[in-house]
């Protein structure tokens, strides 16, 4: 822990990723006299630490990039580890020929699965939000696809027989694999979501939820699917479901000790990883001039990858690019053809009573028939505003040979491959050789990609992440958190006090400043009523920080205005409408208690936060802002809401 804990404080300081120090640490550590040949057990980190890196990997996975991104994810983590491990078996076997082809390919498929280190890294050098989630992506699902791979090849190996290596039956096989796995992993993350939603305390929740991986992935194994997909496909469902379900507080507690156990076993992985190099590195020496063909074969075979993955990905970009230009034909294709359909619906409600009589329809037949179209049309609309919000997404990010030639470098090797080399059966011919090899090109490739990917960002000019989001994504981003608000509970408890007025008893200033807000026809009564609201919400959330002492995230009584105000609303309060007490009251306690409690206040609330909620998570299903901008808003609503709990209610 110790250890973990210097490599992450030296780590910044130095400009060089964590992992990779660990790596040299446990590579010193591992060749000292006084420590012998170290051997971890591969299904440790196969069965027991993958698991939950993946879950956790893929709860933080915003879904709606990850449904953007899903055909580049799928071409990267299946047919490019099938074209890798199997080229690597043919060589291996043309330059080894007492290594058959299936032990060639299973070392093929021991090196497909790429590092996460190399998302860390990219995360680091600020490239751009896409290229991390096609990184991400490959790495959730290529460690599934090329154990899949790994265990064909192995029972072919040991069976003798070729034959058993029949692409159309491997391709079967990982097919069966992965829908068995996702039917799993599916189910686990609705029903762990919903029992999640009924636990109350945080320890309990997080407890639970480190439990979910292997929920997953265990039965899936069993039943003959990859226990990795199962894992990652629940954790993509409550990565979907979580904000909806899970409570705020709960919620954030478990982020917090899932990014400490992260922490641990990913710095575990790569620590084991130098401290075994040792007995590989011994074993292979009793060799004949083992170890120096072996690095001879790593430096072969690790060029060999990244050459097929440079082509691969250069033959991906170019579909990508021309499926962007066909969805955006369909697009254009799909507004016009709803253009019309609204035309027509236009028309249709303009048909008279005669009309109807003469075709012998009722009126009520009409209004049905009416309501179903509008039904349909919204449906339409709302595709295809994915479409175009989808369109604008690839336009803003692009993935060109520039941002290709950083996926391409990033897809280095790194514990998992050893991990998995060390399942090989001992029955493999030259089984040490082969882990040599596989510790060669993972340890190359963490050392010399890892280190010198950040040159290779600043060389080459990928597309950057902005940061921070633009002016016009905020206010269109407040006005629909700010239009959520028109149908609660709190702003028809505004209106019961004849939309004056709103206190909190107990609390010594008033809770609502609604100047021109209430009294500005023009704005209209939707729009008064919501920014009404606002302000109400701003001020019990002002008021709730100051009296529980809380500064969390920027939820201070000096800043809770800025929270929840849309840019009208602030142009409203700039009248003067609270300096001159315009729409407001003051009412005795005694008179405020007889209409709302504390309790009531902090219920209002509670439920105006939630409506905010649901209207993001609208938004998130129709693509309509980015996730950065999306995860910051939720974030937000979080802590307003972990802050109104925590006071213990307005006015305690």
């Amino acid at each position: 822990m110790l250890i973990i804990v210097a490599c992450q404080f030296i780590a910044p300081k130095v400009g060089v990723a964590s992992p990779l120090i660990l790596l040299v640490v446990g590579l010193a550590i591992g060749f000292l006299p006084q420590v012998g040949a170290i051997e971890v057990e591969p299904h440790l980190v196969l069965e027991v630490v993958l698991p939950p890196l993946l879950f956790s990997a893929a709860v933080r996975m915003p879904t709606m990039d990850f449904r953007r991104e899903m055909h580049a994810v799928a071409m990267l983590a299946i047919p490019l580890v099938f074209l890798s491990a199997f080229a690597v078996g043919f060589v291996i076997n043309w330059l080894v020929p007492a290594i058959s082809l299936p032990w060639g390919v299973a070392l093929g498929a021991v090196l497909s699965p790429t590092d996460a280190v190399a998302v860390s890294i990219a995360k680091r050098s600020g490239v751009s939000h896409r290229i991390i989630t096609v990184l991400e992506g490959e790495g959730l699902f290529n460690d599934a696809t090329s154990l899949v791979l790994l265990s064909a090849a192995m029972n072919a190996g040991l069976a003798a027989d070729e034959h058993a290596l029949n692409p159309g039956l491997l391709i079967g096989k990982v097919a069966l694999a992965l829908g068995i796995a996702a039917a799993i992993g599916w189910v686990v993350g609705e029903i762990g979501v919903r029992v999640r939603a009924l636990i109350k305390e945080p320890s309990a929740d997080t407890v639970f939820s480190f439990a979910m991986p292997f929920i997953a992935s265990i039965p899936a194994e069993h039943l003959g699917g990859s226990g990795l997909v199962a894992a990652v496909v629940a954790g993509l469902v409550v990565s979907r479901r979580r904000a909806a379900v899970i409570s705020a507080t709960n919620r954030r507690f478990s982020q917090q000790n899932w990014q400490t156990m992260t922490l641990v076993l990913e710095s575990g992985i790569f620590l084991t990883m130098g401290l075994q190099a040792f007995g590989i590195v011994e074993e292979t020496a009793a060799f004949s001039g083992g170890l120096a063909f072996a690095a001879f074969l790593a430096v072969t075979l690790g060029a060999l990858i990244m050459v097929i993955r440079a082509v691969f990905i250069a033959f991906m970009l170019a579909w990508l690019d021309h499926r962007r230009t066909h969805r955006k034909r369909r697009y254009e294709v799909e507004s016009t053809r709803i253009e019309r359909f609204e035309k027509r619906m236009n028309e249709a409600c303009e048909v008279d009573a005669d009309m109807l009589e003469a075709r012998n329809l009722s009126p009520e037949h009409w209004a049905n028939a009416l309501n179903h179209y509008r039904r349909r049309l919204k449906r339409r609309e709302r595709r295809n505003a994915m479409r175009g919000s989808d369109l604008d997404y690839f336009a803003s990010e692009p993935l060109g040979p520039r941002e290709g030639s950083v996926i391409v470098w990033a897809g280095m090797r790194g514990a998992i491959t050893l991990a998995a080399a060390q399942t090989i059966s001992t029955h493999a011919p030259m089984r040490a050789f082969l882990l040599s090899i596989a510790l060669f090109i993972a340890a190359g490739a963490l050392v010399i990609q890892g280190l010198t990917l950040p040159a290779l960002i600043r060389i080459v000019k990928p597309k950057m992440a902005t940061g921070d989001i633009s002016e016009e994504e905020r206010a269109r981003l407040l006005k629909v958190m700010g239009s959520a608000l028109v149908d609660t509970a709190l702003a028809q408890a505004i209106h019961e006090v004849d939309g004056k007025t709103l206190l909190s008893a107990g609390v010594s200033r008033t809770l609502s400043r609604l100047g021109h807000a209430l009294t500005d026809e023009a704005t209209g009564e939707q729009a008064r009523s919501a920014h009404a609201a606002d302000r109400v919400l701003t001020d019990i959330l002002q008021d709730a920080a100051a009296q529980a002492g809380a500064t969390r995230d920027g939820l201070c009584p000096e800043c809770a205005d800025d929270t929840l105000e849309s840019a009208t609303t602030r142009d409203v309060a700039s009248d003067g409408g609270d300096d001159d007490g315009h729409g407001t009251v003051d009412m005795s306690e005694e008179e405020v208690e007889r209409s709302f409690t504390r309790d009531q206040i902090r219920e209002l609330a509670l439920e105006a936060i939630h409506a905010q909620r649901d209207a993001l998570l609208q938004a998130r299903d129709e693509g309509i802002f980015s996730s950065a901008a999306l995860e910051g808003a939720l974030a937000r609503l979080d802590n307003e809401e972990i802050l109104l709990v925590s006071s213990g209610g307005v006015g305690h």
